[in-house]
């Protein structure tokens, strides 16, 4: 079975980890009520629309959910919410796939890689702590001052792994 704990990320193409899902809608309620951030019911869904889908997803997939369920038609909706979701730590940008996953671990700031599959484009968030160390000292070895920096890795998940053995 796939270890869905948020030191191993949060990625389940076998959409296991409805537990795991719940436990990470809570850590980012604790964590918005701590930073005193209002997470509006549009933004609650927008993130409960990510965790549902155990991956990424675009902005015009999280739209068409919304939409569906009365939120709003207009892309502002989406873009206001997955930004807020971002800015805050409860969400994540993955640029290869131009879309959203929500964070694994929005309990507290941590540094994170994303690791992406190629054949189902599922995202699994892993920790990047030493990766993020050692761009640091690369960059900083060259004299280059790091503003931020986002490690993407392309492979295939495990479930597309085992079903290409």
């Amino acid at each position: 079975m796939t270890d869905h704990s948020p030191e191993a990320g949060f990625c389940c193409p076998d959409h296991s980890g409805t537990s795991q899902a719940q436990a990470i809608l809570a850590q980012a309620e604790a964590r918005a009520r701590e930073a005193g951030l209002r997470l509006t019911p549009v933004r609650r869904r927008t993130l409960e629309i990510l965790l549902e889908a155990h991956g990424a997803l675009g902005a015009y997939e999280v739209l068409e959910r919304l939409a569906a369920e009365g939120y709003g038609t207009q892309p502002p909706v989406a873009y206001r919410a997955l930004n807020f979701l971002v800015e805050n730590g409860l969400a994540h940008r993955i640029r290869r796939l131009n879309a959203f996953t929500a964070c694994a671990q929005p309990a507290h700031e941590h540094r994170a890689a994303f690791l992406i599959c190629e054949s189902c484009d599922s995202v699994t968030e892993a920790r990047a702590d030493g990766m993020t160390r050692a761009l640091g000292a690369a960059a900083d070895a060259v004299g280059f001052v790091l503003a931020r920096s986002t490690i993407e890795a392309v492979g295939l998940c495990r479930a597309c792994a085992q079903g290409r053995a």
